[in-house]
């Protein structure tokens, strides 16, 4: 028998702020004593999050899962869709690599076990669960693909849950947005919707009560809240988010970090602790031009390395990446795709990526990479030695490939074994590990180093990112509490399941 009350968040396009306003309906039930679980049935996302048990699932599922206090299963994000290169993408089921597709094979052939795995999944959380938030993607209205969709109204129907449609006001268009979301959905379905947040406003709020009125009695939906445009510290789901981060240095911070941003970028919440250093501007590049003099070069994770490596050639990266480390005193540290990239060579025996055998690396570390089919998934710890200090390092690894070191010490010692590896001076660093700047004692020893060698004296007082977390989860629910009607979605969710289920 079902067991937990659901509410669904739909959105009239990506980055509307779903998954941020899921989040804090988590961390809400949560904290008025409900056990509570995110749902998101498909996920197509870069960024991604691995479980106890070692399984992949989309990292904005793994984040509401901490919001909401329970430990991330897989049944909150059954099946992960990693894009790998042009109209083809991995398939992650259950946190397992299960193929590779294109999207018409994946529409054709996948839609009827895809079907049943979210239908399963689902089940299983109604019974394990008293509050279930679940998230759509994209947007309800995408009408040349309702007909075989497994994660907006097909799974409000399956869960039999009231929705909430969110429209983000910052874009503009809001409310041609919400009234033409409304109207492209089928009668049962726009009778789901119990009413709709308008997000990321900002300037004077009785500006817009004109135009609200109008919305409620032009459809009948009521607003049930407008949420002020804050800056949260909460990680991105995808790279749509990207284009806003910045570009250029901010030469008010004495730390200048530098983040190789290539085409299949993948999990780049690596850098997020960065963000809330006070002494360090974060920048994202793309070519050369902007590319300067860092202090600290990052190259994060990648979903096709072998690709990334050819835009770095591309656009004079590589070389330029070459040259910044003969030349200047940065610190550059590559992590998962990023190390592979830092080694000598590349090898896809089995064209895991590309047609390539093999690539050239940067060859700025010891190290040969065999790419494999086998995916490695696992939470990981252990002891890193960096500038004569060792400390207990904690994260995850997700990856296909095996790296040799040829010579020379490797960065962490996990569990018995090795991983990554280091230059002498200690100027290059990679590893498998992701999560390594979280480590709030390593980031510290880092970052006052680098100050060192600018000639500037330690930071003492720096943050400590799991405290800034769990304190962005509670003003996040604060927030949403205060400018939304939450008894009033609560009401609906209790209503909702006085009814009968709508047929698929």
């Amino acid at each position: 028998m079902r067991k937990a009350l659901p509410i669904m968040f739909q959105g009239t396009h990506s980055d509307a702020g779903k998954s941020v306003i899921a989040t804090a309906f988590c961390r809400i039930f949560a904290r008025n004593g409900w056990k509570t679980a995110p749902f998101k049935s498909q996920n197509m996302s870069l960024n991604s999050y691995v479980t106890v048990d070692g399984k992949e699932i989309g990292r904005a599922q793994g984040v509401q899962a901490e919001a909401a206090g329970v430990l991330a299963t897989t049944h909150m994000n059954p099946i992960l869709i990693k894009p790998s290169r042009d109209q083809e993408a991995q398939i992650v089921v259950h946190g397992k690599p299960y193929a590779n597709m294109k999207a018409t094979a994946y529409r054709n052939e996948f839609f009827n076990i895809g079907l049943e795995l979210v239908r399963q999944s689902l089940d299983t959380l109604m019974q394990q669960y008293d509050r279930l938030v679940i998230e759509g993607a994209g947007s309800p209205a995408e009408v040349n693909l309702n007909d075989r969709e497994l994660v907006n109204m097909r799974v409000a129907r399956m869960a039999n849950a009231p929705v909430v449609l969110v429209g983000d006001i910052e874009r503009g268009g809001v409310f041609a947005s919400l009234v033409g979301t409304l109207q492209l959905l089928e009668e049962k379905d726009r009778k789901r919707v119990i009413g709709v947040i308008i997000n990321k406003f900002r300037g004077d709020a009785s500006l817009l009560q004109p135009g609200l009125r109008w919305f409620e009695q032009y459809t009948g939906v009521p607003v049930l809240g407008v949420v002020p445009y804050v800056p949260m510290r909460i990680d991105a789901e995808d790279s749509v988010v990207l284009s806003r981060y910045a570009t250029k240095k901010d030469d008010t911070k004495a730390i200048d970090v530098a983040v190789i941003q290539y085409p299949r970028l993948s999990n780049f919440t690596d850098v997020d602790p960065f963000f809330a250093e006070p002494d360090c501007s974060v920048r994202f590049v793309t070519d050369v031009s902007v590319l300067g003099e860092p202090d600290i070069l990052i190259l994060p994770g990648s979903k096709n390395t072998i690709e990334d490596v050819q835009f770095l050639r591309e656009t004079g990266l590589f070389s330029d990446i070459q040259r910044l480390y003969e030349r200047t005193d940065v610190t550059i540290i590559g992590i998962c795709g990023g190390y592979q990239m830092l080694g000598e060579r590349i090898k896809d025996p089995f064209h895991v990526e590309t047609p390539l055998d093999d690539i050239d690396g940067l060859s700025l570390l010891p190290v040969a990479t065999t790419l494999s089919c086998e995916k490695t998934t696992v939470l990981c710890e252990g002891r890193l030695t960096y500038k004569n200090k060792t400390f207990h390092v904690k994260g995850y690894e997700i990856h296909m490939g095996r790296s040799i070191v040829k010579h020379g010490e490797p960065l962490i010692l996990l569990n018995g074994k090795t991983d990554g590896c280091k230059t002498k001076d200690e100027r290059v660093i990679g590893t498998y590990m992701h999560d390594l700047f979280h480590n709030d004692a390593f980031r510290h020893h880092l970052l006052n180093d680098m100050r060192c060698k600018k000639q500037l004296p330690p930071l003492v007082e720096r943050p400590l990112y799991r405290q800034l977390r769990e304190q962005a989860f509670d003003d996040l629910a604060n927030c949403i509490e205060t400018h939304v009607d939450v008894k009033a979605i609560e009401q609906k969710m209790i209503a909702f399941q006085g009814g009968e289920d709508h047929a698929l």
